[in-house]
Order: structure tokens, then sequence, then C-alpha cells
């Protein structure tokens, strides 16, 4: 009886500490729990919440797609980037391709943010 009562504290242990651990290994935040953060502190809901994040990123989409840069103080850039044409290689097929130019996106974020992060 004790050795069962022993593992079943074992196993609680065990699941709480996997618990903790992957608590803090979470480094993701979804849209939906931005929207949720905002409506919390603005006390808004999260439906107007919701249409306010979805318009932010459709304009930032939109001015990134037409070529324009977006600059938000206090916060960063996003911007697009041109990289020049390259040949590749498939090492597996030991053959050359050439990589066309074509346009990435970039974040570059503001010194006041990266201080931040830093700390």
């Amino acid at each position: 009886m004790q050795k069962i009562f022993v593992f079943h504290l074992f196993i609680v242990t065990l699941r709480g500490f996997f618990e903790i651990f992957t608590k803090k290994l979470k480094i993701i935040m979804t849209k939906a729990e931005l929207i949720n953060d905002i409506a919390i502190a603005t006390g808004y809901d999260k439906t107007t919440i919701s249409v306010v994040v979805e318009a932010f990123m459709e304009s930032v989409k939109k001015n990134l797609v037409d070529g324009e840069n977006v600059y938000l103080r206090g916060f960063g850039s996003f911007i697009t980037k041109t990289r020049k044409e390259k040949v590749a290689r498939n090492i597996g097929k030991h053959m050359s391709v050439i990589v066309p130019e074509h346009r990435v996106v970039a974040f570059k974020p503001a010194a006041e943010l990266a201080d931040d992060v830093r700390k």
C-alpha cells in the first residue's frame, strides 16, 4: 500500500514539474492571447479588440506589399529588403539553382524595445 502511495505521489509531483517546466518554456504568444491581453488592459470587449488587431495587421500587410515600410516609434519598423539574385546549391542532387531577386519582410526593433528585451 505504501509503495502505491509513494508512486502516486511521484506521478503527481512529476506532472506538476512538467506543468511548471512547460509554462516556463512557453515563448510564443498567439493572436488570441494578444487580443485577450489587450482586452483586459483596456477594458474593451474582445470582439472590438479583434477587429482593431485584424485592421492593424491588414494595414501593415498592405503597406509592405506595396513596398512601403511601416515605422512605429518606440516599437520598431516593419521593412522590406531586396535580396539579390544568387546561385544556391542542392547538395542532394549535386546541382546549382539560380534563386531570382526577391523581397523579404524584416522587423527592426526600436532602441527602447531592444533595451527592454535585454533587461
